[in-house]
């Protein structure tokens, strides 16, 4: 998924400049997202714009507002959206979420992010990956805090995240009042160890069961479970 663009079934990503390419776990959000009956959309780090396009493919009536801190990347997005088919109501502030938060009130039915996630950890040589994927200029209190200004009483918090490092942020959030109640746990294998948490969070607590899902089959093929997760969008299915 490294080439300079990715079509999907209705819009194209153009991704040449942007500092993370266009990849399974944003995808994966993306559809596994519930969008239906929300107005307002805020995706936090959108990096090319995939996960909000996803949404505004999905929602025909939400606006979906992204901020990105990388500016290549925010300026891939703005492209992205504006030769999208849902043009109109997508919009990009090319800042970090902090800055955003300091200058913005608004409140918004559905947040997203694909947010950065490795702290302590060894960092890519290019500072434009490294910004999207560490944790030093997007802490999980930042963005903890970002989400409880910005979020409405009744909305949702959807966000992706290693195993470990989503279980973390997960026993964070209850100390900002949020609580995930609904999970996706993503194995690339039906025998393998789970790699990725989907989770959504809201101000109320609920008992949603969780749900397991596999990419690929032992013998190497999607499983006919990710091919319908995904089937809007990726042209090979």
């Amino acid at each position: 998924m490294g080439k300079s663009y990715f079509r999907f079934k209705q819009f194209l990503i153009k991704q040449e400049s942007a500092a993370m390419k266009v990849g399974t776990d944003g995808v994966l959000l993306g559809a596994w997202i519930d969008a239906e009956g929300v107005n307002s959309v805020l995706d936090i780090g959108t990096g090319s714009g995939v996960i909000a396009l996803m949404i505004a493919q999905r929602n025909h009536n939400a606006t979906i507002h992204a901020v990105e801190i990388d500016h290549s990347s925010a300026l891939q997005a703005k492209y992205n959206f504006e030769n999208s088919p849902w043009s109109s109501r997508l919009r990009i502030d090319p800042l970090p979420l902090q800055e955003f938060s300091s200058k913005c009130d608004s409140k918004f039915d559905l947040i997203v992010s694909n947010p950065p996630y490795f702290n302590k950890s060894l960092k890519s040589p290019s500072p434009e990956r490294t910004l999207s994927r560490h944790t030093d200029e997007l802490p999980n209190s930042d963005l903890l805090e970002g989400v409880k200004k910005h979020l409405v009483a009744d909305g949702r918090f959807c966000a992706i995240f290693p195993y470990t490092e989503g279980n973390i942020f997960i026993a964070e959030a209850v100390n900002y009042g949020l609580y995930c109640n609904r999970k996706l746990f993503v194995k690339t294998k039906p025998e393998k160890p789970v790699i990725r948490i989907l989770t959504e969070f809201s101000f109320h607590k609920k008992l949603l069961p969780d749900s397991t899902i596999s990419i690929h089959t032992i013998e190497g093929d999607y499983t006919e479970e990710y091919k319908m997760l995904t089937a809007d969008f990726y042209l090979a299915f």
